[in-house]
This record gives C-alpha cells, sequence and structure tokens, in this order.
C-alpha cells in the first residue's frame, strides 16, 4: 500500500480524529442555531468565515478518507454513510448555492444527521428504520383502509349531527387521526352518546383496533427490525480483520477469551490439588 494511503488511512480510524470530527459537527449546528436570533444579523461576516473554514475541514476529512483507499477510490463508495457523506459535503459548491439560500441551508442542516455514522447506537436505529420500511408500508396500507372504513361509518352516522368534525369524508379521516392520541376520546364519546348509546360500540371498536392492535403490529416490525439491524452490525464488526490473519477479529477475541477461561479454571484446579492457599498476604 502506498506510503500516502497508509498514513490516511491511520488517520481516519483513529479516535481522536473522529472526534474532532464530531465536534466539528456539533459546532456546525452551533453556528446553525445562532443564526436564528435576531442579533445574528451584525455577526454575518463573522459566521460567513466559520462556515467557510467548516467547508474546508470537512473537504480535508473527506479526501482523507478516500485517499486511504489508496489506488482503490471506488471503494470508499461502496458504503451508503460514505456515499451520503460526500453528497452533504460536495452539494454546497454547486453553482448557485451561495448566500442564504433555502437549498444552502437544508445542505448545511443535513451536515449534523452525519453524527449518526460515528455511533454505533444511532447507526442501528436507522438500519433497523430502512429495513422496517417494507412491514411499514404493509401497516400503512392496513391503516389506510381501517381509516376509510371507520371513516366512511362515521360519515353515516354522525355526518348530519356533527357534520365540522364528519361532514365530509377527509374531515372523518381526520377525526379519527387525531383520535389516535385519544385526546380527543372523552369529547367524542360524550357527543356520540347524545345520539345514541351504540355510538359507544363504533368508538370502543377503534381504540381497540386502531390503537392497540396497529399500533403494537407497528413496534412489533420495528423491534424486529431493531434485532435485524443489531445482528447486521455485530456481523459487520466480525468480518473485520485487522491482523490480516485470516480470522476475523470478533473470532480472535472470542477464542482468546475461551482460553483465558480455560486457563483459569485449570490454574483453579491446579490450586486445589496443590492445596495452595490464596488468602491474603501480608
Amino acid at each position: 500500500m502506498h506510503p500516502v494511503a497508509r498514513f490516511c488511512g491511520r488517520i481516519s480510524e483513529s479516535r481522536p480524529f473522529e472526534v474532532a470530527i464530531v465536534l466539528v459537527i456539533g459546532a456546525n449546528a452551533l453556528l446553525l442555531a445562532v443564526e436564528t436570533y435576531p442579533h445574528a444579523e451584525s455577526m454575518v461576516p463573522w459566521l460567513h468565515g466559520i462556515e467557510y473554514v467548516f467547508r474546508a475541514v470537512f473537504v480535508t476529512e473527506i479526501a482523507i478518507r478516500i485517499l486511504a483507499y489508496g489506488r482503490n477510490p471506488r471503494e470508499f463508495f461502496r458504503h451508503g454513510w460514505n456515499v451520503f457523506d460526500f453528497i452533504v459535503i460536495a452539494a454546497v459548491f454547486l453553482p448557485g448555492l451561495h448566500g442564504d439560500t433555502a437549498a444552502l441551508r437544508v445542505i448545511r442542516i443535513a451536515r449534523v444527521v452525519r453524527l449518526v455514522r460515528f455511533s454505533p447506537g444511532l447507526r442501528t436505529i436507522v438500519t433497523a428504520l430502512l429495513r422496517s420500511l417494507p412491514g411499514v408500508g404493509g401497516f400503512l396500507a392496513l391503516a389506510l383502509v381501517t381509516l376509510y372504513v371507520y371513516g366512511m361509518a362515521g360519515w353515516l352516522i354522525f355526518g348530519a349531527s356533527d357534520p365540522d368534525q364528519y361532514g365530509t369524508l377527509g374531515a372523518a379521516v381526520l377525526t379519527l387521526f387525531v383520535l389516535l392520541s385519544l385526546e380527543t376520546l372523552p369529547d367524542l364519546i360524550e357527543s356520540g352518546l347524545e345520539l345514541s348509546p351504540w355510538t359507544l360500540v363504533y368508538y370502543v371498536s377503534y381504540v381497540l383496533i386502531t390503537v392497540n392492535v396497529l399500533v403494537n403490529i407497528l413496534i412489533g416490525v420495528i423491534v424486529n427490525s431493531m434485532e435485524e439491524a443489531r445482528r447486521l452490525e455485530m456481523t459487520t464488526h466480525m468480518a473485520t480483520d485487522d491482523d490480516n490473519d485470516g480470522i476475523p477479529d470478533e473470532f480472535d477475541r472470542i477464542v482468546i477469551s475461551q482460553r483465558l477461561d480455560d486457563l483459569r479454571t485449570a490454574i483453579t484446579q491446579l490450586e486445589r490439588d496443590l492445596k495452595i492457599d490464596r488468602g491474603p498476604h501480608l
């Protein structure tokens, strides 16, 4: 490997480098927060200067990460987080993105999302959310059907007596969507009982099906995706082989831990055989 690639690899994999980038991203978030206050107008030249410093730091970071791959810079773009980082950092140099345009502010805000890549826990959560999208899609389809059926039923039952909440299908669905929080349930039940005691069946069945069943299904889908993402994260770590001995590093640690346990057991048994007293020594 080329000396420059080896040097950049050591830097990009070092803990101080990651901590420094995290601190810069945090400072960038703080700068964006300061710009929201009215008194920041008098500090515009200073804020723009600090923004250019952030750009230089981020560009240097990406350059180091790419150079770490030596003659195979394409390997850098095989990782999703690397592609995201590159796009977020390179986008600020697109023509037309200057000054305080809304698009530039969105890109600068997106830099804060880069904190996810430096936290294994956050990466697991994001991966879980992405892996849960197919299941969430099925859940949303079921939820839309449920809202449609109950919305039509609500329009038929309450359309004449409560047109503000159930006068149209859209208003009925919006009322039922807000009802998912259960905050408006007492008022709706009270107004429904004035019409008929049987309206209680409508609201009770809706709450049982949507708030209890559907929400629990959604939680189950996300929890299952969390477990899959955690196993994927563990598999990724177990696939690394920094010492190039042909055995993943995680397996090396497991084997060493097992051997140490076996050694402790053997020493304990030997002490028992030799009747060695391991009491406190004066």
